[in-house]
């Protein structure tokens, strides 16, 4: 199977050396593959965040190395980073982080129009993400006239309209209500199966991280576990994180 992600004894340390350093990360190794649906999970302060930036290019390891799709983002700097983020990354905030001056065509259009795509390109673009999530028949809105669920899958057409390589997916259900969160989840999972998009999903749900078919567990700065679902229901799986998480707050 084809790589995607592959990181390397990552470590982050936050503090200079005269002062009291705290260790974030500490050798974290670990593969993704194209079309994996991946969760990470772990307590409050386990590293989780700091993975996700650092995988996300938001922030940097101290040591180690990271190659997405066989570049080395760990070499990147200014303007090539930048580049790279917009065409090969994906991102889902818990919220939303969409532009409340723009209609939802023109959130989505925002990292195309960044990369100075044609508008009639990304006008085809747009109507084809919109009509794979279900979005269409809101493309005129603003935010304040949508739901929390439809914002949502307008944020997750805006990550997907790059086409990128992984999608990063940071506590998406979060803000949402049960509903909601099950309808978002149930589009993952299908752009996951039918489209083989790569996803990569930090959560502290269980019931978010039953819908992956693999999960890191990190605590103290280190994977701790790791559990792939193999043949199990979702309901199995979900009762597996429950025992799982639980042996870890011991």
């Amino acid at each position: 199977m084809e790589k995607i992600i592959q990181a390397h004894e990552l470590t982050k340390t936050y503090g200079k050396n005269n002062e009291k350093q705290t260790q974030a990360l500490k050798c974290v190794t670990f593969d993704i593959e194209k079309g994996e649906f991946i969760g990470i999970m772990g307590a409050s302060g386990s590293g989780k965040s700091t993975l996700l930036n650092i995988l996300s290019t938001l922030d940097h390891p101290s040591t180690g190395s990271i190659k997405i799709n066989n570049s080395d983002i760990t070499k990147l700097k200014g303007n090539a980073l930048a580049d790279f983020r917009s065409r090969e990354i994906g991102f889902i905030f818990q919220d939303f982080n969409l532009l409340e001056n723009l209609t939802a065509s023109e959130n989505i259009a925002v990292p195309l129009s960044l990369q100075g795509v044609k508008p009639k390109v990304i006008k085809q673009r747009i109507t084809q993400v919109a009509q794979r999530l279900s979005i269409s028949q809101i493309l005129d809105k603003y935010p304040s006239e949508i739901s929390g669920g439809q914002k949502q899958r307008v944020a997750a057409a805006r990550a997907l309209i790059t086409e990128p390589t992984i999608l990063f997916a940071d506590e998406p259900t979060g803000a949402l209500d049960s509903k909601s969160a099950k309808d978002l989840l149930d589009m993952m999972d299908d752009l996951n199966t039918n489209d083989q998009v790569s996803i990569l999903l930090v959560t502290h749900d269980p019931l978010s991280a039953s819908y992956c078919q693999k999960i890191l567990f990190i605590k103290d700065g280190m994977i701790h576990q790791e559990v792939k679902r193999h043949d199990q229901s979702r309901e199995d799986f979900y009762r597996q994180i429950l025992v799982i998480l639980g042996n870890l707050e011991q």
